[in-house]
C-alpha cells in the first residue's frame, strides 16, 4: 500500500528548492549531489551500486520525487525493490524502451524493468514523441509487445512505420501487415473520457498491485517545464486517471520525475551525447527559474495532495 510519506532523491536541487512543498509536508531527502553527474542519463553498475546503497531497503512505498526526467532510471531501481507480481503503469511523452545501449538510462529504463519476470504488464500512457515514430522506432522494444505484455497509447500519434522487423499483435493498436514493412495504427487517449478509458484498462491488469511512475512531459508546457519537449496531457486529465488507479488498484510504489535543472554531467563523452540528446527547445527555456520551479511544484502537489487525500 502506498504510504503517504514523502522521499526525495536528491540529484539535482530541484525539488529543495520548492518552498511550499515542504512547508505542507515532511519529506525524507536522500542527498545524491556528488554523484549527479555520472547519475544524469545513464549510468554504469558502480554508480549504480552506489545509488542503491543510499536509498536503501527502507520507504519504498513512499512517493519517490526524483527531479530530472534525466534521472528518470531510477525508476528501474525502485522497481526492482519489489519481487511480487505486479504491474507498471508509466505516464511519460517518451516511451523509455530503447534497446540500443546504454543499458540502464533514462531512454532504456522500461526495457531494463522488462527483465524482472515478476513484472506482468507495463502501461505506457501519453507517449506521443518521435521515439515512436517511423524511424526512431527501429529501436524499440517490439518484442515486449508480444502477449500483451507492454501496451502504448500516445495522446495524440500518427501511424508509424516498422521495416524488417516484426511486430507482435497487441491490443493497444491495430497492425496493418505489408511485404517490406509493418504499419502501426495507434489508439490515441485524446478526445477520449479518461474516466471511461481507463477503468476499461484497470480491469484488463493481470495484477491489482501496481507501480505507477510519472514523468511530467506527458503534460502541456502550462503544467509543467522540463528538460524535454512538451506532452499533450492536461493536469485534469493525469489526476483523473491517478484518481481511478488510486480507487481500483492497490498502488506499492510511485515516483514523480519532470522538474527541470541544468544539464551537469561528467565526462566528455556524456556531455557530447547531452547535448545531441536534449532537444534545442526543451520547455523550460525561456522562462525564469522561479516561475519554472513554481510551476512545476504546483502540478506536484496537486499530484500529492490527490495522493495523500
Amino acid at each position: 500500500m502506498l504510504s503517504k510519506s514523502l522521499r526525495i532523491l536528491n540529484f539535482d536541487s530541484s525539488l529543495t528548492e520548492q518552498a511550499s512543498l515542504f512547508r505542507s509536508y515532511q519529506a525524507e531527502i536522500i542527498d545524491l549531489r556528488d554523484i549527479a553527474g555520472q547519475s544524469r542519463l545513464w549510468m554504469n553498475q558502480k554508480t549504480r551500486e552506489v545509488v542503491e546503497r543510499r536509498i536503501g531497503d527502507s520507504g519504498k512505498s513512499a512517493i519517490t520525487l526524483i527531479g530530472s526526467g534525466d534521472y528518470h532510471h531510477i525508476s528501474q531501481l525502485l522497481i526492482s525493490r519489489f519481487n511480487q507480481p505486479i504491474s507498471v503503469i508509466v505516464f511519460d511523452f517518451h516511451p523509455d524502451w530503447d534497446i540500443l545501449p546504454p543499458r540502464l538510462g533514462c531512454g532504456s529504463w522500461v526495457t531494463q524493468s522488462l527483465k524482472r519476470k515478476n513484472i506482468l504488464k507495463f502501461m505506457l500512457m501519453g507517449v506521443s514523441s518521435d521515439d515512436i515514430s517511423t524511424g526512431s522506432i527501429q529501436c524499440g522494444n517490439l518484442a515486449a509487445l508480444k502477449d500483451d505484455r507492454v501496451e502504448i497509447y500516445p495522446y495524440a500519434h500518427k501511424p508509424s512505420l516498422v521495416f524488417f522487423r516484426e511486430v507482435p499483435e497487441n491490443i493497444s493498436f491495430r497492425r496493418e501487415k505489408a511485404i517490406f514493412y509493418r504499419k502501426i495504427h495507434w489508439s490515441e487517449l485524446k478526445e477520449k473520457n479518461f474516466s471511461h478509458i481507463f477503468s476499461s484498462f484497470l480491469k484488463r491488469l493481470p495484477t491489482k498491485q501496481v507501480y505507477v511512475s510519472i514523468d511530467k512531459d506527458c503534460l502541456r508546457r502550462q503544467y509543467a517545464l522540463t528538460n524535454w519537449e512538451e506532452g499533450f496531457m492536461s493536469l485534469d486529465e493525469l489526476l483523473s486517471a491517478l484518481r481511478l488507479i488510486k480507487e481500483s488498484m492497490d498502488i506499492v510504489g510511485l515516483d514523480i520525475v519532470g522538474d527541470y535543472s541544468p544539464v551537469s554531467v561528467r565526462g566528455t563523452f556524456k556531455a557530447v551525447l547531452s547535448r545531441f540528446d536534449h532537444p534545442k527547445n526543451f520547455t523550460a527555456s525561456k522562462h525564469q527559474s522561479s516561475y519554472v520551479t513554481a510551476l512545476n511544484e504546483k502540478t506536484n502537489l496537486a499530484i500529492i495532495e490527490l495522493l495523500c487525500s
